[in-house]
């Protein structure tokens, strides 16, 4: 069959607006050009010179234009338009795109640029988009890829896939994200494909000098997402998608999960061991077995005869329960959920009318629409029960891809029809998008009757924006060092990819670990926002105690060390939802000016200042560890070392190898058995000596509620500046919370010389006042009146 391919053509004329330029071309092509902000450009092409009506799942609410002030000039042979960060050409002889800096250098230009071609089999357009790559280009970004980082020379799909025991570089899986971040001679960009159709990226790897996406339909609409840095891009394209709210600190801490726990005994005899054998653990799952034969909504009166009784002794206990909610629903005319959403037409249908059927875990199901608002809204409701009455405090959606038994391509046809919130289209262009509302429908229910406290909803599916809702875990990986390392790839690349509430199933969902595997995946997951042991239960037991007494002394070790960060780590958190920075940042984006970091994947940041390096290989004793640029101490011997380099490291099982930035203020709670077990007394706050003009941050609140939207929490900086023979570390404080800690415990490490001098707010301290303690010098500070500490030698 001969396809042919078309293009924009000559320019015509132009029309400018106050926030952009629409330019058509001799063949009715028309590409308007859209400044959001100075640094955020969007590009829509329509073919026929007509635009459909502008939706999108994947832009935030919160996201407010700024329209920034443009100029456009009209050139013999192209049109500029510029904002104060970026400039546009736009050839017109064929409409090709040039983006330069202001200098005139080139961040990222056009090779073909748009075209396309008709779908014979569907109608509408297979849309495309080709670009030249950059001498020294890399490419990072693309959600839960299982590859290297570094993109450079691959190609990616977007299609949403249950895709069971995935492999290294199977390609797709279970999220959609179709945002990539580049760099070259120092700067930096981003393309954001907001195209919700099945996609392709090809980063140079059909043709070296040309990457290039296209999508299966819809329409050419992309974001460019101006630098320079690979930081910015991340945090620009996160403000536009949106994060989430904060999470409540219980949704931190260590959370135990398997398919399947039950009956009501076998739960309880987890939780009493948890606690006997002191493993700190704040969640509880309960799989698809606590359902009445796999109904949604339901429970099994024989393994759980009285839920509601049972949740309440389990929170007395410190644990939250969280249950699984699926998207299939049991065709069932006794089954009330099944009735209610037949009733009212909530269920999918196939293009000639039939309800969508396929088989999941309770057989036979019909499937709720849940790009329908009114779907939405009645799911939402559903969950009153499950929340507000029983007292489940959080839910985890599974199989929403959607995943289906039985059927090839392993989800729904293509002629199922959706609602896509009064757009109607088939399920090519909702697919990606149906796990994503499904997690949103259920955030709201979550959060309505969660009588005031904050909800935790877990996805597998996602699309761009879907981070706004839920947290989100890997799906069904593997018991094996080979997932280990893609678990280390899917966190990085989902936090850069504006999801970063995320992690794996620790020590793998199917088969068993071997104890070094599960010791070492429990060291990586400690430095993952989202920390849960989950297990498919016919592979063996994979509670911490399973492996022996001396694998259990090291677990307990990093889940404790784990609740030690959980300041840090609600802190870095705040850090994500407010200014839009990444929870791990691979080295690459921590520093992309140092060359050797732009290939570098087994070493990244948690929040600010702590740099991971996990082991990834059976029987290793050590392993080379790169250090970004700067000072960084090895955190269990507070050994210094001059980064910019390569060194090789102590790394016995017992030890991950982990380094402090200098200059760095830690804060550490005690360990607890779960949140909120004991008032925190007193803050242990670790310095580290070094660094001119450090920041590190402290966020508080109640760690649940909402009283920090009206004020009520505490943002604190404190501020490093070090000279060889001097330390001065200041606090700035404001906010309106109040901890229950009186006193910082301020343990400094690395002090190069003796004190002669200790200023407590410019007054000499006695010396009674201070101690060591492991090497460190031991300085007790109040809470209201610390402002400045000096150590002068």
């Amino acid at each position: 069959m001969n396809i042919s391919e078309y293009t924009p053509g000559k320019y015509s004329s132009h029309k400018i607006f106050t926030d952009g330029i629409s330019i058509l071309s001799d063949n009715q092509c028309n590409l308007y050009i859209n400044f959001l902000s100075k640094d955020i450009v969007r590009l829509r092409y329509s073919t026929d010179g007509h635009f459909e009506p502008d939706f999108s799942y994947a832009i935030s609410s919160r996201f407010v234009p700024e329209y920034p002030e443009i100029k456009v000039e009209d050139f013999i042979d192209h049109i500029a338009v510029k904002s104060i960060s970026v400039h546009l050409n736009i050839h017109k002889s064929d409409l090709k795109v040039v983006f330069t800096d202001t200098a005139g250098n080139i961040v990222c230009r056009d090779e073909k640029g748009f075209h396309w071609e008709e779908h014979q089999t569907f109608g509408g357009n297979i849309v495309k988009m080709s670009k030249v790559v950059q001498e020294g280009e890399h490419f990072y970004g693309m959600g839960d890829k299982t590859l290297h980082l570094n993109l450079r020379g691959r190609r990616v799909t977007n299609w949403a896939m249950d895709t069971y025991g995935f492999k290294k570089e199977e390609d797709p899986i279970y999220k959609a994200i179709p945002f990539y971040t580049a760099v070259h001679h120092n700067k930096a960009y981003g393309i954001f494909f907001d195209n919700t159709f099945k996609a392709s990226f090809d980063f140079g790897s059909e043709r070296r000098s040309v990457t290039s996406f296209w999508a299966e339909g819809g329409e050419m609409n992309y974001y460019f997402i101006n630098g320079p840095e690979l930081l910015d891009v991340t945090k620009r394209y996160t403000q536009l998608t949106g994060t989430p709210e904060l999470p409540p600190m219980w949704a931190l801490g260590y959370q135990q999960s398997k398919w399947s726990y039950y009956p009501e005994a076998k739960v309880k005899e987890v939780t009493d061991k948890l606690r006997l054998l002191k493993i700190p653990c704040d969640v509880i799952y309960l799989d698809i077995d606590y359902m009445n034969e796999f109904r949604c909504f339901t429970w099994d009166k024989e393994k759980f005869p009285d839920p509601k009784r049972m949740i309440s002794e389990l929170k007395e206990n410190g644990f939250r329960t969280v249950v699984i909610i699926d998207p299939g629903i049991k065709i069932d005319d006794q089954y009330p959920v099944f009735k209610e959403a037949l009733e009212n037409n909530y269920f999918c249908r196939r293009a000639d009318g039939p309800y969508m059927k396929g088989k999941v875990w309770p057989g036979d199901c019909y499937f709720p629409d849940f790009t329908n608002p009114k779907v939405r809204k009645w799911w939402s409701g559903l969950f009153q029960e499950l929340i507000g009455e029983i007292g489940v405090s959080g839910v985890w959606n599974d199989m929403n891809e959607p995943a289906l038994f039985e059927i090839e391509g392993k989800t729904f046809p293509p002629d199922v029809r959706h609602d896509f919130d009064g757009h109607p289209c088939s399920h090519r262009k909702a697919h990606n998008v149906y796990g994503m509302q499904m997690a949103r429908a259920t955030y709201k229910g979550v959060k309505k009757y969660n009588n005031g406290n904050r909800p935790l909803v877990i996805t597998r599916s996602a699309y761009a924006g879907a981070q706004r809702y839920a947290s989100g875990w890997t799906g069904d990986n593997i018991a094996s060092w080979e997932h280990l390392w893609i678990a280390t790839m899917q966190c990085q690349r989902l936090s850069v990819s504006g999801f970063s509430f995320v992690g794996s199933d620790i020590g793998g969902f199917i088969d068993h670990p071997t104890p070094e595997l599960y010791v070492r995946w429990i060291q990586l997951a400690v430095f993952h926002p989202f920390f849960r042991t989950h297990s498919s239960g016919d592979h063996g037991e994979q509670e911490p105690w399973s492996f022996g007494a001396e694998t259990l002394d090291i677990v307990r070790k990093y889940i404790e060390l784990r609740y030690n960060l959980l300041p840090y780590i609600y802190t870095t958190f705040y850090q994500y939802v407010t200014e839009y920075t990444p929870m791990l940042k691979p080295i690459s984006i921590y520093d992309q000016h140092d060359q050797d970091t732009l290939y570098r994947v087994d070493e990244f940041l948690m929040g600010d200042h702590i740099l991971v390096c996990p082991v990834l290989e059976p029987n290793a004793k050590s392993r080379y560890v790169y250090l970004p640029k700067g000072r960084w101490y090895h955190f269990w011997t507070n050994k210094a070392y001059e980064g910019g380099k390569e060194i090789l490291i102590d790394a016995v099982l017992e030890e991950i190898p982990l380094f402090i930035k200098e200059g760095a203020v830690i804060p550490f709670y005690p360990v607890m058995q779960h949140t909120g077990e004991k008032k925190v007394d007193q803050l242990v706050l670790h310095v580290f000596f070094g660094g001119e003009g450090v920041n590190s941050y402290l966020y508080e609140d109640s760690g649940d509620g909402y009283d920090y939207e009206k004020g009520i929490y505490n943002k604190k900086r404190f501020k490093m500046n070090c000279t060889d023979k001097s330390m001065k570390l200041s606090l700035k404080s404001n906010g309106h919370f109040e901890p229950d800690y009186s006193t910082y415990k301020l343990l400094i490490h690395g002090l190069p010389f003796i004190p002669t001098k200790i200023l407590m707010n410019e007054k000499i301290m006695e010396s009674s006042a201070t101690n060591t303690e492991n090497n460190a010098l031991v300085v007790i500070a109040d809470r209201l009146s610390f402002i400045t500490l000096e150590i002068i030698q």
